[in-house]
C-alpha cells in the first residue's frame, strides 16, 4: 500500500481519524457518521440495500466495504474519484449522505478545543478541509485484512479449509469466477455490466464517460469478507449470495453492454453449496474482531 508523503500513518492522525469516522456532526442535522453506514461488523460495509442520509434521505447504491480500501486504485462504484483523500469530499457534500459542506465543518471543529489540539498534534496546523480528508483517508488505509482461513490455507495450514470449501476453490476457477475476482483483493478493478437488469435505472460508468457502451458498468468488488456484506450488488437487490449464485447461474439478463465472461452455468446444488462455503471462507473474524473493537459510540 503506498501513502502519500504528506498523509504517511501515525498514532495521532490515525486517533484524529478514528474521531471524525464515527462523528454524526459531519452531518447537517448529526444524525449520522460514516461509521453510520460503514459499519464495522459488516467489514465496514452495510447490512441493507441502501442507508439513509442525513435528514432520513433515501440512498441510491449498496454501501461497499472498506477492507482493504487503501489498496484501491480509485473510488466510487464508477471510480470517478482517484484517490482515498479525495473520496471523503463525495459522502460529505451529496444531499442524500451527508448534505453538508467540508469548510462549514472545519469551522465547527475549530470551536472544539479537543478538536484543535489532535490537528495540531496530526498535522500541525487547526482543523481545515485539508486536515478532516487525510485524517479520514489515514485512518482508512488501517484497515486492512489478510487473515481468513483462506489465507491461512494458503500459507500451509493444511487444515484451515475443509473439504467442502477445497472443492468450493475449484468450482470458483472452473466456472470462471476468478475471471474478475481475481488477486490478493479478489478483483480485477475494472467495469463490468454482469447482466442484472435489461434496463438500468443508474447507468453506472455511463455517469463518468457518457457513454452508452459503459451503460450498467459498475466496478468489480472485491470478494474479501462477501459472507458479511449482504445484501450484494451496486444496488444491494440482490439479498443473499445463494441470490447471487441463482443470479450467475441463469446467465443474467440480455443487456447489450453485459461482459462477453457471462454467460449461463449449470453447477449442481452441492457445487453451489460447495462455492458459497469457499466463499464464506474469505471473511477474515480477526479484522472483523478488530473493527469492532476500535468502533466509538
Amino acid at each position: 500500500m503506498s501513502h502519500p508523503e504528506d498523509n504517511t500513518l501515525d498514532t495521532d492522525r490515525w486517533e484524529l481519524g478514528r474521531r471524525m469516522f464515527f462523528d454524526p456532526q459531519f452531518s447537517i442535522d448529526g444524525s449520522v457518521s460514516c461509521a453510520s453506514c460503514h459499519i464495522p461488523s459488516r467489514a465496514f460495509g452495510s447490512a441493507t440495500p441502501t442507508s439513509s442520509g442525513a435528514q432520513g434521505a433515501s440512498g441510491t447504491r449498496n454501501v461497499p466495504a472498506l477492507s482493504n480500501v487503501g489498496y484501491l486504485p480509485y473510488f466510487l462504484r464508477e471510480g470517478g474519484v482517484p484517490t482515498l483523500e479525495m473520496q471523503a469530499l463525495v459522502p460529505i457534500q451529496e444531499e442524500n449522505e451527508f448534505h453538508h459542506n467540508i469548510v462549514a465543518i472545519s469551522d465547527s471543529l475549530a470551536n472544539d478545543e479537543s478538536y484543535r489540539l489532535a490537528c495540531l498534534e496530526a498535522y500541525g496546523e487547526t482543523p481545515s478541509p485539508y486536515v478532516v480528508t487525510r485524517a479520514l483517508a489515514a485512518f482508512q488505509r488501517s484497515f486492512v485484512d489478510g487473515n481468513s482461513r483462506y489465507d491461512q490455507w494458503l500459507q500451509g495450514d493444511n487444515k484451515a479449509l475443509n473439504p467442502s470449501e477445497i472443492a468450493g476453490l475449484e468450482v470458483f476457477h472452473s466456472v470462471g469466477c476468478s475471471q474478475c475476482h481475481n488477486g490478493f483483493l479478489f478483483t480485477d478493478h475494472r467495469f463490468a455490466n454482469n447482466g442484472l437488469y435489461e434496463v438500468y435505472q443508474d447507468p453506472g460508468l455511463s455517469l463518468l464517460t457518457g457513454q452508452l457502451q459503459d451503460v450498467g458498468k459498475f466496478k468489480v468488488p472485491s470478494l474479501r469478507n462477501v459472507g458479511v456484506t449482504a445484501p450484494y450488488m451496486f444496488d444491494g437487490s440482490l439479498a443473499t449470495l445463494d441470490d447471487v449464485m441463482d443470479h450467475y447461474q441463469s446467465g443474467g439478463s440480455s443487456h447489450p453492454n453485459k461482459a462477453a465472461e457471462i454467460g449461463p452455468l449449470s453447477l449442481t446444488e452441492t457445487q453451489k453449496e460447495n462455492l458459497k462455503d469457499f466463499l464464506n471462507s474469505l471473511t477474515d473474524a480477526s479484522f472483523i474482531s478488530w473493527a469492532e473493537s476500535i468502533a466509538l459510540e
